[in-house]
């Protein structure tokens, strides 16, 4: 039975790994490491959402500490209130793109984003000790509401963004929010900037209308969408609306890996600066930063938001994200957010005036592939150094190993979780990027 415990949270299945009794001890343990003090909650809009929020709630009131219901409402949601209510620390209840019958609990430090690893192990550690602390009656703290999230975090996007010029252009949008809780800030947002909505699978009961990870085989009824109501753009969130899928006018699924292009593109148009991104997200990224200039650079991060959250604050980056659809805005909040990717692809469109179609066409063009091998840790380190010492590219070893060419790359990284190590490469057209694959492959 699976049990899923890495930075980025914990995650299992609802009735065999996560239950309330692990969600209990889940929420001791972070009020034990907080203290107490004031901590936010929200969760996504599973059917088991209830039952892990009150669990993880009662640990951490056991705690001691005064925690603040959101409500259904997003990660990026959760990530700013704890700014909003300076909170220690905040938690949300989501397994992301998992299916319906997962469930998970992330955590965030007061610097509004998941904690490093080396923090996040010393906070597990925790919970493998039993270390809690449990207050006594005198210091229980009462539970708060606090429903303005989706509110709160509507209004600082739009912000940063030129809402008059979106709402000259007067786009047509369709939403597709997975039946996840992005849907009532996503569409309250969109209607904002005064665009026309067609919102699908809306309603946040948490029974996904297709399988919730915003990939092309996932949203074909969204590309069918685009086409019948002639939209300017398609937009598809997950379930907990951190990441955000793309549909180009022509109803073209144009990939995820185009949502932190776009944002980046206009942000360097507005601003020449730092950009931050993993190790895994497309070279687009790179060509963009080329073609703004001097000032401009990019830098390269481990997987893991965390990581480039980190690294867009200390570089003081314009923009960050990762290729999955995740964009970071640290002017609204320092974690991935698809209230922001939304955004800024309405603010490039209400600028440029093109089709979107037209603009990605224009953009740089990359194939990637993306492999996963089952392979033990020290089967895979051994492999690692035997690519490190046969390649002639240039290395990165700060996440597994991304060996660069001229002509592509290749990026290897061992699950934290999972004996499997998963290979993704990168070229101009999908001969090299298999051709760049093999030569690392071949050495395992």
């Amino acid at each position: 039975m699976t049990l899923m415990i890495s930075v980025s949270g914990v995650r299992g299945i609802v009735g065999e790994t996560m239950t309330p009794m692990l969600a209990a001890e889940m929420g001791a343990m972070f009020g034990s490491y907080l203290g107490g003090g004031t901590v936010v909650i929200g969760r996504d809009s599973r059917p088991s959402g209830t039952m892990v929020h009150n669990a993880v709630t009662s640990g951490m009131l056991a705690a001691g500490c005064h925690v603040v219901e959101l409500g259904v409402v997003t990660t990026p949601g959760v990530a700013l209130m704890v700014g909003e209510r300076s909170a220690a620390g905040g938690v949300v209840i989501t397994a992301s793109h998992n299916p319906e019958q997962w469930n998970g609990i992330k955590f965030i430090t007061s610097e509004g984003f998941a904690p490093p690893p080396e923090l996040a192990e010393q906070i597990f550690d925790r919970y493998r000790r039993k270390d809690f602390h449990f207050a006594g009656v005198e210091q229980l703290r009462e539970l708060e509401r606090d429903l303005t999230t989706h509110d709160r975090h509507v209004a600082k996007v739009t912000r940063v963004l030129n809402v008059e010029a979106i709402r000259r252009r007067q786009l047509k949008v369709v939403l597709d929010s997975v039946n996840g809780a992005g849907g009532l800030g996503g569409k309250m947002l969109l209607e904002r900037l005064g665009c026309k909505v067609t919102h699908l699978n809306s309603e946040p009961h948490g029974r996904f209308a297709h399988p919730p990870e915003p990939t092309a085989e996932n949203l074909v009824g969204l590309c069918e969408a685009v086409r019948e109501h002639g939209a300017d753009v398609g937009f598809a969130q997950d379930p907990d609306a951190d990441r955000l899928a793309i549909v180009d006018n022509q109803g073209r699924y144009i990939g995820e890996e185009y949502t932190v292009a776009l944002a980046t593109k206009y942000m360097l148009s507005k601003q020449v600066g730092a950009v931050a991104v993993n190790l895994s997200t497309s070279r687009m990224v790179d060509d963009l930063v080329a073609q703004a200039g001097d000032g401009a650079v990019v830098h390269r991060t481990p997987v893991g938001e965390a990581n480039v959250a980190r690294a867009v604050l200390t570089h003081g980056c314009v923009i960050g994200g990762e290729g999955n659809g995740g964009v970071i805005d640290p002017r609204v909040v320092p974690v991935r957010d698809s209230f922001v990717g939304m955004g800024l692809v309405l603010d490039l469109l209400a600028e440029d005036w093109r089709p979107l179609a037209t603009i990605v066409d224009e953009m740089p063009r990359y194939v990637m592939i993306k492999q996963k091998f089952e392979v033990d840790r020290e089967a895979i380190q051994a492999w690692l150094e035997r690519v490190r010492m046969s390649t002639d590219g240039q290395s990165n070893d700060a996440d597994g190993l991304r060996i660069d060419w001229p002509e592509g790359w290749v990026h290897v990284r061992p699950s934290n979780t999972e004996p499997i190590a998963r290979v993704i490469s990168e070229a101009a057209d999908e001969k090299t990027a298999v051709s760049l694959a093999r030569r690392i492959t071949e050495l395992l």
